[in-house]
């Protein structure tokens, strides 16, 4: 009897100190992205009060790979398998303020990755649509969204190139790969006085673009230098 009270209470110890333990991790989590958002993204000028809030909101370390985790909230891009990268968080803050979003926009991400800029933009928008090119990054992405309840975010397995005509059109487009030139496709696929920002150039050099569709033209202003993965087709050809 002895031997069975002291086997529950070890037991007992045990599971306090894994909980303890999980609690010490998550808290220490906390405080590296509430120190994430002051240093990366409210000190380099992102003012809009809804990206900084979901920024706060959303767990970056829970998009990357174990090993990695360490490093979620460093001021750097991280891999996350296939020849992808996570987004600096800067860059995630800059091109979602870019974008002026609230919670009446309807959004066309291009590149969903590890899903963490849809989750950022789930934080703001009514509904987010999401395209992968990579069944793993996508069938892992929809699968951790779903598991954190981003129920206005939806994934698909396609050529993001091409866009999404049949939920078109759409409040704004985000994209987070390289093409070399900016696909007409997507721009139809804008409302009138809708907003792109995509990153286009080769490798040796690349821009970010933000376009604005007004009275049925496109203006484009270039805001930031940058490196993306390049977008591909489903061969893997670069656009």
């Amino acid at each position: 009897m002895k031997t069975k009270v002291c086997l529950q209470l070890l037991l007992l110890l045990i599971l306090i100190s894994l909980w303890f333990n999980a609690k010490a991790q998550e808290m220490k989590f906390e405080n590296m992205r509430i120190n994430m958002v002051v240093d990366q993204i409210v000190k380099r000028g992102i003012k809009d009060s809804l990206v900084i809030r979901a920024m706060e909101n959303v767990e970056r370390h829970l998009f990357v790979p174990k090993r990695y985790k360490k490093y979620a909230y460093h001021d750097r891009p991280l891999p996350i398998g296939e020849g992808q990268t996570i987004s600096q968080p800067y860059i995630v803050g800059f091109m979602s303020e870019h974008l002026k979003l609230n919670s009446t926009s309807r959004v066309l991400e291009i590149g969903t990755g590890s899903g963490y800029q849809a989750a950022v933009l789930g934080e703001i928008c009514k509904e987010v649509y999401s395209i992968e090119i990579v069944k793993s990054l996508q069938e892992r992405a929809s699968y951790l969204l779903d598991s954190l309840n981003y129920e206005n975010v939806s994934t698909f397995l396609a050529d993001g190139y091409l866009g999404l005509p049949t939920y078109a059109p759409f409040d704004a487009i985000i994209v987070t790969c390289s093409p070399s030139n900016i696909p007409k496709t997507l721009l139809e696929q804008l409302v009138e006085g809708g907003r792109m920002i995509i990153p286009v150039g080769n490798t040796d050099v690349e821009k970010l673009v933000l376009l604005k569709k007004q009275n049925g033209r496109i203006s484009k202003q270039n805001v930031l230098p940058v490196r993306f993965v390049p977008m591909v087709d489903k061969r893997g050809i670069s656009y």
